[in-house]
């Protein structure tokens, strides 16, 4: 299979190549030339497949010339030893729990993916992978579990200073010793830049042999759409052909691996985008005006993103037609007290407990149903675990606060040790730091 980047559809490349280096040399991210499509024997079968079987049979489709049908299946389970529930409620809802992994996010699935992935791609390789990588959040704790002493990679992870929850900064920087925390004085978007600029450094690229692992990577996409199709497949066993899900974003990585199932063939009917206060996408679909405002700091911190990656391969999936995309992608924004609201609305009325980000998404998917009613199945994704957030909720919210509680396996995590290098928002000290 070959691949084009975004920023000249000229340049080609296979897989392996672009699971290896992440960004295409010119900066632009990997897209695939052609994408592979389900037969319509795999879309009537779907109900009967397990999350494992659909996971093996779409990874046959992208790269079942590059890795044995047994290192795939091995792969798949290895990565995906957790559930993949589907929590109904009432009011036509359901929440698609993404965070039942080790880490407790849907990062999960990417992260781990990619750790055995790369691995094997990597295996008679003599030179380290050196995998840098920017997180708002979770992305980080997941790369970072994903990959501790995998060997022949070293990971180096950038998050924004102050801008993490002091359990997400746990996660990132209290792990193996090939995993390397740096803390930017910045936001994330200053993270992504510091990356993006790294990848196209030619002595760095000279030096080492380096990738990414948050959604820039094509790798990273592949492993998230299995479970819209998982959700679809549930669904058609229960007669439900008409699917609408609502999805927390902030670099948009998640949403455009559903619109990579929907241009798979998966009948999805539309796909609405929940985002917070950093609302560039939402602004664009209403006013096709692009405007990148300065990043602001919410509760829902994994998605304070002014300036989205994943939208430049949004764009070329949709061949920059502004039309079509406004047919199957929707894009709401909402403040922290709507936020709050909801989730507390959430726990009376449904005994229901929702992190900031999800809470996010079922505002979104509300708007939606109100502007486009319909019997469509709607599905909100649940990326993280409301633990993970309770320090973040005001004291006020107390009720609240009480039931966001991690896993009892979690306990006592104040009291670990945490390393990881400080930096200015500075590519100078990032290089030195990288080149050391």
């Amino acid at each position: 299979m070959e691949f084009y980047s975004t920023k000249n559809k000229e340049l080609s490349f296979f897989f392996k190549e672009a699971v290896l280096s992440g960004l295409a040399p010119d900066g632009g991210l990997f897209m695939p030339r052609q994408i592979p499509q389900f037969d319509s024997l795999f879309l009537r079968q779907l109900p009967q497949f397990s999350f494992h079987d659909i996971a093996c049979e779409v990874s046959k489709l992208w790269f079942g010339d590059v890795l044995t049908e047994q290192q795939i299946k091995t792969l798949v389970q290895d990565a995906f030893n957790f559930p993949v529930p589907l929590i109904l409620q009432e009011k036509g809802v359901a929440f698609l729990e993404l965070f039942h992994g080790p880490t407790l996010a849907f990062k999960d699935f990417g992260a781990r993916f990619m750790a055995r992935l790369m691995s094997l791609l990597t295996q008679n390789n003599t030179q380290k992978l050196h995998i840098l990588v920017a997180t708002s959040g979770d992305t980080g704790g997941a790369v970072a579990d994903g990959f501790a002493n995998v060997p022949g990679i070293v990971v180096t992870i950038l998050y924004p200073k102050g801008k993490v929850s002091p359990f997400q900064e746990y996660q990132i920087a209290n792990k193996a010793e090939n995993i390397r925390a740096v803390s930017v004085e910045g936001s994330f978007d200053d993270c992504q830049d510091l990356v993006k600029k790294a990848f196209v450094d030619p002595e760095i690229r000279e030096n080492l042999f380096i990738t990414s692992a948050n959604s820039i990577n094509i790798a990273r996409l592949l492993p998230q759409s299995f479970y819209y199709i998982y959700t679809y497949a549930q669904l058609m066993g229960q007669g439900i052909r008409d699917v609408s899900f609502a999805i927390p974003s902030g670099n948009f990585g998640n949403l455009g691996a559903g619109l990579l199932a929907k241009k798979m063939g998966l009948p999805i009917h539309s796909l609405v985008a929940g985002t917070n206060i950093n609302d560039t996408i939402p602004r664009f679909l209403n006013t096709q005006a692009w405007k990148v405002n300065p990043t602001q700091s919410t509760l829902s911190n994994a998605m304070d993103v002014s300036n989205p990656s994943n939208w430049e391969r949004i764009w070329s999936l949709f061949e920059e037609d502004l039309a079509e995309l406004k047919n199957t992608v929707y894009a709401y924004s909402f403040t922290d007290e709507q936020t709050l609201e909801a989730m507390e609305e959430m726990r009376l009325e449904q005994n229901y407990i929702m992190c900031p980000h999800t809470s996010v998404a079922y505002l979104a998917a509300q708007k939606f149903r109100q502007n486009q009613p319909g019997p469509y199945a709607q599905i909100v994704v649940s990326t993280a675990h409301p633990g993970k957030f309770k320090d973040s909720i005001p004291d006020s919210y107390s009720d609240l606060k009480k039931r966001m509680s991690l896993p009892s396996h979690y306990e006592g995590w104040e009291n670990s040790e945490i390393k990881f290098v400080s930096i200015p928002n500075s590519y100078d000290d990032l290089k030195s730091f990288m080149l050391k």
